[in-house]
């Protein structure tokens, strides 16, 4: 009997990446890779940085859409992974339990602190959201959620509910009853969903992933109080913010929330092994969780796996180690700074914002060529700018959403000053030549329209 070599199986099939997912995965994204020039084959990873088969290197700004935190391939989480099952720990007892989970749940909640005193494991930053739409409902009672016009909380059916985002629900309705929009921001028409006093849930990012919108000076605070006020379990989705990305281990920590509900994942996994939870105050818990045989009231086989664990155990040590929450902050404001020029020296940049490490640049013109653009398809004028980002200067970025004329970052929070200034000088450069739009890049543009590339 042969041994199953991983390496020997990847040498053999070397090279067919993007057929092989074409025929068996997904066709239309490899045509979209294609179509503007994403179309790589990638030989390996290191912190913040990708390479190619032929060896050239890419910086990541978008670190697996904020998953990379600490880093692709962290030795030091790759280690602890390792030595987890070399130690042949017992893993998940379906009826049982081992130490990892509950190590893994202590520090979480002693990062969270306030009222979060319990921890549900789950896979996925999705699936936190799941459970804490259905633990909320069965904690108070009430059928309803709140959430924010243009949030993104996930693509499974009820996070997908609360997703404000028409090109992820439109074609998948009906969608579940029950859910309401405000918007980001609106005090009064939040509360005006509110006192009807039915509302179990108002979910909300407190800074929105899909552009990088941060909230008005108090709204997250009063949007609390509100809660408090008429019986409404307050829930921060931080599965992309959490752990650094702000400039805080939670960015609702900013603003010195204090929530009921705290969903996480992404950054947690140290980019290895999926891992998520739903942290929670005591009394949300124990209302559902509340006798013997309401004891597994919520779960999921593979959610507190010994691996799972042990790669959340070590990004928050490598995380407290290299003090990578504090470089979020400080190169966030570094990046800014290099930045926020470019609205006054171009025309066509609207505005620069960010929080650590989460950055983005929003673009508007009035100019013949850019309006031309804009009829073609809303923010292609963005896709200007991030094709030529990777294909010149070898830098990963992305247009952050349909219909937005937005380029937004995630990166790894391992990145160096150098790195910084690479981006911002290159962005300068790559927006300098969009703006004089060469008929290369306009027919580029509208050749990407016409197909289709929507992301």
């Amino acid at each position: 009997m042969s041994d199953f070599r991983l390496a020997e199986l990847l040498d053999s099939r070397r090279g067919e990446d993007l057929d092989l997912w074409a025929r068996t995965i997904n066709p239309q994204f490899v045509r979209v890779l294609r179509t503007i020039g994403f179309d790589r084959t990638w030989a390996r990873s290191e912190g913040a940085y990708m390479f190619d088969a032929d060896g050239t290197r890419f910086l990541d700004l978008l670190g697996g859409f904020g998953m990379y935190a600490v880093g692709r391939n962290n030795p030091r989480v790759r280690a602890a992974l390792v030595e987890a099952l070399e130690l042949e720990t017992p893993g998940m007892l379906a009826m049982g339990a081992t130490l990892l989970p509950g190590l893994l749940a202590e520090a979480l909640i002693g990062l969270a602190g306030g009222r979060i005193e319990r921890c549900l494991f789950t896979n996925s930053g999705t699936e936190s959201v799941e459970a804490a739409l259905k633990l909320g409902r069965a904690a108070t009672k009430r059928e309803r959620v709140v959430s924010a016009e243009h949030g993104f909380h996930g693509l499974t059916l009820g996070a997908l509910s609360a997703n404000a985002n028409a090109e992820f629900t439109a074609r998948f309705q009906p969608l579940l009853p029950g859910f309401d929009r405000v918007p980001f921001g609106d005090l009064d028409a939040l509360e005006a969903q509110l006192r009807r006093e039915d509302v179990a849930v108002f979910l909300v990012e407190p800074v929105q992933g899909k552009g990088i919108h941060l909230p008005p000076d108090g709204y997250l605070a009063a949007a609390q109080e509100l809660c408090r006020k008429h019986g409404t379990l307050f829930c921060v989705d931080e599965v992309m913010t959490g752990f650094g990305r702000t400039g805080r281990m939670f960015a609702f920590q900013h603003w010195g929330l204090e929530p009921d509900l705290v969903t996480v994942a992404k950054s947690l996994s140290g980019g290895y092994v999926p891992v998520g939870a739903l942290l929670m105050a005591r009394s949300v818990h124990e209302a559902v969780f509340d006798s013997m045989p309401h004891a597994m009231s919520h779960g999921s086989t593979f959610a507190p796996n010994e691996l799972g664990m042990a790669a959340g155990l070590a990004t928050l040590h490598e995380l407290r180690e290299r003090r990578l929450v504090e470089e979020s902050e400080r190169l966030g404001e570094r990046l800014l700074e290099l930045t926020r020029p470019l609205v006054e020296e171009f025309e066509v940049v609207k505005e620069v914002r960010g929080l650590g490490l989460a950055w983005a640049i929003e673009f508007e013109g009035d100019g013949r060529m850019y309006k031309l653009l804009e009829r073609a398809q809303r923010g292609l004028f963005a896709q200007l700018v991030v094709v030529p980002l990777f294909t010149e200067h070898r830098i990963l970025t992305q247009v952050a959403g349909h219909d937005m004329a937005v380029v937004r970052i995630l990166p790894p929070l391992v990145l160096s000053d150098a790195d910084v200034e690479e981006f911002a000088g290159s962005l300068r450069t790559t927006i300098r030549s969009a703006q004089r739009m060469p008929k290369s890049l306009t027919k580029f543009a509208l050749s990407a329209a016409s197909a289709g590339v929507r992301r």
